[in-house]
């Protein structure tokens, strides 16, 4: 079988993992709070309990050896907890079984990225490999308009959990035969990896975990917003597919740049830009919002590879363990998130004052990166 082939296995297994078992909830906000499910609050805290879950995936990840176990048992937890939503009425059953997504689609991410990239270099297919992460974006396009489509025809939330539960279920039954059994030696941590980080990889990781709580409130909270400013109309319903798209599209874009240039200019060009977005947010009417949309949409993924992708500069010999350390510093930053957002809730009924402070983390963000290069230069010397 052909690299291409289990690379594009790799985008689909994303685009499931991500789009469904992890960014289901985004759409299905505005149901689970209309039907009295939950309130902000609550949806603040089932946000939490999901990545509460992908963080735990992610440092379990971090050092596991059976990789393509781990990759097919994520795949197939996504699917099944998203059919075993339609049992569950109220916030303690959702925040488990959030939980249980959240985990299942740390465990695919870490395990593709580990397994695609060295993959991609092999064949010397590198654009290939980066196009990989355009994966969730294409999952959160796919789920959005099969929301569109439910919202019009009137279902609920039960109807989003059954079609996005199939469609798991069946995109994991086509990939299991095409998907990456193991990579290159190195994919695996031993005994003779490296213990000890640089400082400017020590400040990846701190910027990294500062992009999960920049990115994670507009993530989560942005049907809701649509929907509260469309008041239910039918164009509320584009604002996340719009969002997937332009995440698809930004690591097409990125993936495009020329041999050589600097990976950690491009970083922090995209957590600067996604700063921008989440101030749109703050603004009152649809332009700013779909301007908002398309600013923290765009760079969402191209922020994911470059960061992986410069982690890789820094760190080269253990990929599997650079994905796992960064992407549970990422789940981290995304968990604090949403406990900003129900604190901003409580006491402000409104997100407001979390989406300030998760614009200023995504600043922060690319100074940290900004200092990065200076460390590595002392370290060089």
């Amino acid at each position: 079988m052909t690299a291409t082939t289990r690379l594009l296995a790799c985008l689909l297994a994303l685009a499931t993992a991500m789009g469904i078992g992890r960014f289901a909830l985004t759409p299905a906000l505005p149901h689970l709070i209309a039907e009295g499910q939950i309130d902000l609050t609550g949806a603040s805290l089932l946000a939490a309990a999901n990545y509460l879950g992908y963080l735990l995936g992610a440092l379990d990840a971090l050092f596991a050896r059976r990789t393509h176990a781990r990759l097919v048992g994520g795949l197939w937890l996504c699917a099944g907890l998203t059919l075993a939503s339609l049992l569950a009425d109220g916030l303690a059953a959702q925040a488990l079984l959030r939980f249980g997504t959240g985990l299942a689609s740390a465990w695919v991410l870490v395990m593709v990225t580990g397994l695609s990239q060295p993959l991609a270099a092999e064949a010397g297919r590198p654009r290939l490999g980066a196009l990989v992460f355009t994966g969730p974006g294409v999952g959160i396009l796919i789920s959005g308009l099969m929301a569109l489509v439910s919202n019009r025809l009137g279902g609920g939330s039960n109807q989003l959990w059954l079609s996005y539960g199939l469609l798991a279920s069946v995109a994991t039954l086509a990939l299991l035969p095409l998907l990456p059994r193991r990579g290159p030696a190195t994919l695996l941590p031993t005994a003779a990896a490296p213990a000890k980080r640089s400082p400017a990889f020590n400040r990846l990781i701190l910027a990294y975990g500062l992009v999960g709580v920049g990115y994670i409130l507009p993530a989560t909270f942005l049907s809701q917003m649509a929907a509260s400013r469309f008041h239910g109309q039918w164009q509320a319903d584009l604002f996340w597919p719009g969002y997937g798209l332009a995440a698809a599209l930004g690591v097409v874009l990125v993936s495009q740049r020329r041999p050589g240039t600097d990976t950690r200019r491009w970083l922090i060009a995209t957590l600067w830009l996604q700063a921008a977005g989440v101030l749109l947010c703050l603004l009152p009417g649809s332009l700013a919002l779909f301007l908002g949309v398309l600013l923290c949409g765009g760079p969402f993924l191209a922020c994911m590879q470059l960061v992986m992708q410069y982690g890789r500069e820094l760190a080269p010999a253990t990929p599997q363990r650079n994905a796992g350390v960064l992407t549970a510093s990422f789940a981290s930053g995304q968990l604090l998130g949403p406990l900003l957002g129900a604190a901003s809730s409580h006491f402000a009924s409104d997100l407001q004052p979390a989406l300030v402070i998760a614009a200023l983390g995504l600043l922060f963000a690319g100074l940290q990166l900004r200092r990065a290069q200076a460390s590595l230069q002392r370290c060089i010397a």
